[in-house]
């Protein structure tokens, strides 16, 4: 948030809403790197705090021309069988039927469907997030962090944070109503690796959540 989730985000493509041929000769293909990406989450508990999870990246890939946003696009897995509270006990209550439900949706997915440039390093992503067999949309406002080679020369990477909310109630996960709050605060903090290897098709779900 390795085993396979659906993507906090493969990502839609973006620049092509246009009829005609679509073209991204200048745009690269990073794939996310799980190590130096992370999605952090917290929602209220019975108003006494709001704790911190952690979901894990599974697979996904990113393009990106910091020239030209309007091919940019992503998509990518998220591991929510991974869940992390800090704590084993939680993590499975977490996992059950009332809330996450892991065993039936091991997997949510987000995909974009347009970006919206706000200055030079500032956007939003929007597109469609896949949680809990529900598809709903989503807007993330993110910042362009740094695009440059690593201080030993071996990758090109592209790095991102940002910013997202759900209401957990519209993707269907309603248990415990009265002790644990509706809305999600989500931060992402993301690293793509340059790799003219990754295909945009290579993810396997293909936008679904699998049981």
């Amino acid at each position: 948030m390795v085993r396979r989730l659906p993507y906090l985000l493969s990502l839609a493509c973006l620049g092509c809403m246009a009829p005609g041929p679509c073209v991204h000769a200048a745009s690269a293909t990073y794939r996310y790197d799980p190590v130096h990406s992370q999605i952090v989450f917290s929602i209220d508990h019975d108003g006494f705090s709001r704790p911190l999870g952690r979901l894990h990246i599974a697979h996904g890939w990113l393009r990106f021309d910091p020239d030209d946003w309007s091919g940019a696009a992503t998509e990518l897995d998220l591991d929510m069988t991974g869940v992390d509270l800090g704590d084993a006990a939680w993590n499975a209550a977490a996992c059950q039927p009332s809330l996450l439900d892991c065993k039936a949706y091991p997997i949510a997915h987000f995909a974009s469907t347009s970006v919206e440039r706000k200055d030079a390093t500032h956007g939003v992503l929007h597109g469609v997030l896949s949680l809990h067999g529900i598809h709903r949309p989503i807007d993330i406002a993110f910042r362009v962090n740094r695009i440059g080679t690593t201080i030993y020369g071996m990758h090109t990477v592209a790095g991102f944070s940002a910013t997202a909310s759900l209401d957990r109630t519209a993707f269907g996960i309603n248990g415990f109503p009265h002790a644990i709050g509706h809305d999600v605060a989500l931060w992402l903090e993301l690293e793509g690796i340059r790799d003219s290897q990754t295909s945009t098709a290579d993810n396997p779900t293909h936008g679904k959540e699998h049981p």
